[in-house]
């Protein structure tokens, strides 16, 4: 009888859990399981290297891949770029090893990008890099050799949308110069287009994903979705298991799209339980661009990928080799780093998801979870190591039969204490990691998340604002680089929070508010036994930047009072305002005196 309970609640469990694998369609499993994975763009324009007769690109949005259409060069012009190729150097395995070593599991290609030059060998026109530089080389299929060899599973980029080199294909110019009739439209579509995809889909054995790239619907554009249909039968046929990213044109809910693709370094701000991912760059440009020196750190690298999969989302990391195939140190040495971390640490990545919690649930880091052997593992991500030696995760009441910390002497077991949804793990002075020290949590049964209480701060608190509230009646403005994400409380109803006292006692209360009226407002705070009150004066501006009459509204941090909770446990906690008047509020601190 006990077994046939914990099996019924272990269904349960899955029928409302964020693991709940079973309902993502059995093509996607890999994908969802691999969470990292390589994008190349690698293709003509990585011989102009973001220069062009002397002249940088003409954009600020200086992607090295746009250089033909940005710096208005000529067809026969850029094609001579092809000569600049070193076929003595190019090794497209060198970069399934960079891949390998990473910790990747896949590898996205680009075999076309928005130039309309193919890198494969294509008996589709003449505008290829193996024709234009006279070389015999067929970089895609040495590349899928080598996938093949080191067992890293393909996919290809093809731009399908924007295409510069064919006469009927779309360009963004034409909202100038007078866009190409559907006809016109369709004769790409039919004469290049499909037949390259055949191509692709034909000839370089198993293809895992098609990724495409048209980053705003079908329906704004010059496609039909019947000429997407006609695309997707085209891969269902040749590549049954093949995935389709949702930048073909249609939304992440058609049955045909595998996969979300969220835009170009866009990271997940909510769990989302369909299969997604970010494609995401080490620097700015996505192809190689010799000016570059927006390099993204190695932990801001490790922060984008861990926050994705804790929302069930994938990352998608670019490399941008150079004409001569060779990969910059700077992206080399971060992958490396990245590489090494998940040698040790990848158990809480591959095949993970998030629970469903607020995203920002924790400001020290993030929490991922997977079944193992029957039992639910969740992983803490610390990217700011707590400086009392306390780690403080909120939102799980079930029990953890162990904590122990991941090292590279193995692991270390931690103690801990307990109190409703509220965990203080006792971790070492010293992080175990220099990017990100992991901790794994197990539980023998299915854990019970408390997705409404507000989660306890870094060195215990809690923080009230709008964003975890229980309800919200009122509009919330977001950071805007001066003002902080603020609720604009303008009527006397209430805005409520669910809160876990840890310890009876009283409790210190802060409010951070702007009150732009020219009386003050009268506020209140209660805990359903007991209430404070207290007035908001009126308040103006605050100096930004001196010296550049660059002012914001000003937030005070004012004291209102004590909160007495006579037991520890769960508490409503309401706060409103007298009147018609408008409080701006920032957030309410709750800390015990």
């Amino acid at each position: 009888m006990r077994k046939i309970l914990f099996t019924l609640c272990f269904i349960a469990f899955l029928s409302n859990n964020t693991i709940a694998q079973h309902t993502t369609p059995k093509r996607t499993d890999w994908f969802t399981d691999a969470r990292f994975g390589m994008f190349i763009h690698w293709g003509l324009y990585s011989g102009a290297e973001g220069l062009w007769k002397g002249e940088k690109l003409r954009y600020v949005n200086n992607y090295a891949e746009w250089i033909r259409y940005r710096n208005r060069i000529s067809k026969e012009e850029y094609g001579t770029l092809a000569h600049r190729f070193d076929w003595n150097k190019i090794n497209p395995e060198e970069w399934v090893l960079l891949a390998k070593k990473a910790g990747m599991k896949y590898i996205i290609m680009t075999t076309k990008h928005h130039d309309g030059v193919a890198i494969w060998d294509t008996k589709i026109g003449n505008y290829s890099l193996p024709k234009l530089s006279g070389s015999d080389r067929d970089v895609i299929k040495e590349l899928a050799a080598a996938c093949r060899k080191h067992d890293m599973k393909l996919g290809f980029y093809y731009s399908h949308w924007i295409d510069w080199e064919h006469p009927y294909a779309w360009d963004h110019n034409q909202e100038l110069t007078g866009r190409v009739s559907d006809a016109q439209f369709n004769q790409y579509w039919t004469e290049k287009a499909l037949p390259q995809l055949r191509e692709l889909l034909t000839n370089y054995g198993d293809i895992a994903i098609m990724w495409f790239d048209m980053w705003i619907p079908y329906e704004k554009t010059i496609f039909k979705k019947e000429q997407l249909e006609q695309a997707i039968t085209l891969i269902r046929e040749l590549q049954p298991n093949c995935l389709i990213n949702s930048r073909l044109g249609l939304p992440a809910t058609n049955e045909n799209i595998d996969f979300e693709t969220l835009g170009d370094n866009q990271f997940g701000t909510a769990y989302t339980t369909h299969p997604w991912e970010t494609p995401g760059t080490i620097a700015h440009s996505w192809g190689y661009n010799a000016q570059e020196n927006e390099w993204k750190s190695t932990s801001q690298l490790f922060q984008s990928l861990i926050d994705n999969v804790s929302l069930n989302g994938d990352f998608t990391l670019n490399i941008g080799p150079r004409a001569d195939g060779t990969v910059p140190y700077e992206s080399i040495s971060r992958l490396a780093d990245m590489g090494t971390w998940l040698t040790k640490n990848g158990e809480a990545l591959y095949g993970n998801t998030g629970l469903e919690l607020r995203a920002n649930q924790h400001d020290w880091g993030k929490l991922t979870t997977k079944i193992v052997n029957g039992k639910q593992i969740v992983y803490a991500h610390v990217f700011n190591w707590p400086l009392d030696h306390t780690l403080r995760i909120s939102g799980i009441t079930s029990s953890p039969s162990k904590i122990e910390l991941l090292t590279d002497n193995g692991r270390e077991t931690l103690t801990y204490q307990q109190t409703g949804p509220l965990l203080h793990i006792k971790v070492p002075p010293t992080q175990s990691d220099r990017y990100v020290s992991v901790l794994a949590l197990t539980f023998e049964e299915p854990i019970v998340l408390d997705k409404k209480s507000v989660a306890e701060s870094t060195f215990g608190g809690f923080s009230l604002n709008g964003t975890n509230a229980i309800n919200s009646p009122f509009k919330h403005v977001r950071y805007d680089g001066k003002r902080p994400t603020h609720t604009l409380i303008n009527e006397a109803k209430p805005l409520t929070w669910h809160i876990y006292i840890p310890k009876a006692g009283k409790y210190m209360i802060d409010i951070s508010a702007h009150n732009p009226e020219k009386a003050p407002i009268d506020v209140r705070l209660s805990n359903g036994k007991q209430q404070v009150t207290a007035q908001i004066k009126p308040n103006g501006q605050v100096v930004a930047e001196p010296n550049e009459d660059n002012y914001t509204q000003e937030f005070v941090d004012q004291s209102i009072g004590l909160l007495e909770f006579p037991i520890a446990g769960e508490y409503e906690i309401s706060f409103q305002i007298k009147d018609h008047n408008t409080l701006w509020l920032n957030r309410i601190w709750i800390a015990q005196k």
